[in-house]
């Protein structure tokens, strides 16, 4: 069976889902360098991969998804500000939000069939296999 890798202390897809099945391990993973990532839920049917990261708080255009030299890499960046003057006082406050989530791609995903939809705070993407590995750099349109 092929499986999915995240990058960073890179877990197989059998270990990430013993970890979901245990909910203490699984949260506890939820941080890497003490950085917040969004969970992914991987799931493998028939002709796909199926991956859903809850990603709420974003929007579609704050995303980018890439593949490269078998690595599919998800990221996200948002900033928000709030100013709130009144006669005596002046409040200001600013928040950003951003992840990167790196995953190895099996060697039977074609890269050039991904797709990706978000809705609801859900990213949802959709990996078809093949029996080839057709490794190369694409950009993935978010629908």
């Amino acid at each position: 069976m092929a499986t999915l890798v995240k990058s960073h202390h890179t877990p197989s897809l059998r270990s990430m889902m013993e970890d979901f099945r245990n909910k203490d391990r699984f949260f506890d993973k939820l941080f890497v360098d003490g950085e917040l990532l969004p969970a992914v839920n991987i799931r493998e049917t028939k002709n796909y991969y199926k991956l859903d990261v809850a990603v709420p708080g974003f929007k579609k255009d704050n995303f980018n998804i890439t593949t490269e030299d078998g690595m599919l890499t998800i990221s996200a960046e948002t900033s928000k500000e709030e100013k709130e003057e009144k006669e005596n006082y002046t409040r200001q406050e600013f928040s950003c939000s951003s992840f990167t989530r790196s995953f190895k791609l099996p060697d039977n995903v074609e890269e050039d069939h991904i797709s990706a939809n978000y809705q609801n705070g859900l990213l949802q993407l959709e990996l078809k296999k093949s029996g080839k590995n057709t490794s190369s750099k694409k950009q993935i349109k978010i629908d």
